[in-house]
């Protein structure tokens, strides 16, 4: 076909092994450095330097300058969907690294997927809420009720502020490691936000992974309860 989307373009950028290392790494919403991404590639810095310039072109990437260090990250929501998704895609058909049953249980237990929570924390979360009435499926999609927002701003979420954004409130984000949906959108944003602003949670260091606190995880658990 000559017309239409060139998805053989885009293709060709995630599908060279380093490049697709530095695009999943860059999921964590962590703004890295082309240093910082040359090790996650497994390359030398002038070769991601030419890595990073294509995928910049191509509309996956950007950067900003903050003195004298340049920081790259995925140039929207969508392109950290698009990641998200196939590397969701790749698990779901066994296409792995290694061999399933985590090496490293706290990245499956809760881990940051872009901005909001993932994994089976983030799978829990979204099953809970639409348990509660709370959130409903309509279609393939995801929608706040009533009695949901009522709810969240009992726990300190100002719905009003995120519906005044561009952005899609509720959003369905498959899971690769859990191989079902957690929440995305502005919604699943203030959550993960919440938790983290609240000391129950805490980014780790070189890693995806959310780990809760003691108390932490009793809010959590009470706060999403799943029957069953």
């Amino acid at each position: 076909m000559k017309e239409g989307p060139d998805i053989a373009q885009i293709g060709a950028l995630i599908g060279d092994p380093a490049r697709a290392n530095m695009l999943a790494a860059l999921t964590g919403g962590r703004a890295l450095t082309a240093t910082e991404l040359a090790g996650v590639g497994g390359i030398t810095v002038q070769t991601a330097s030419t890595h990073l310039a294509k995928l910049e072109a191509g509309g996956l990437l950007t950067q900003r300058k903050q003195g004298r260090h340049r920081y790259f990250t995925l140039a929207d929501e969508a392109a950290a969907r698009l990641i998200e998704s196939m590397m969701g895609f790749a698990a779901g058909r066994g296409h792995l690294r290694h061999q399933p049953g985590p090496k490293e249980p706290a990245l499956r237990k809760a881990r940051i997927c872009y901005d909001h929570l993932a994994g089976d924390y983030g799978v829990r979360m979204l099953d809970s809420l639409i348990a509660s009435g709370s959130i409903e499926a309509v279609g393939e999609g995801l929608a706040l009720t009533e009695k949901g927002e009522s709810d969240l701003k009992c726990i300190g979420i100002d719905v009003g502020d995120l519906r005044s954004s561009r952005r899609p409130l509720c959003r369905s984000c498959l899971d690769w490691s859990e191989r079902r949906a957690h929440l995305a959108g502005s919604l699943g944003k203030a959550l993960l936000s919440s938790f983290l602003d609240k000391g129950w949670a805490r980014r780790t260091a070189e890693s995806r992974s959310i780990i809760f606190s003691p108390e932490g995880n009793r809010q959590f658990l009470m706060l999403f309860p799943i029957d069953g």
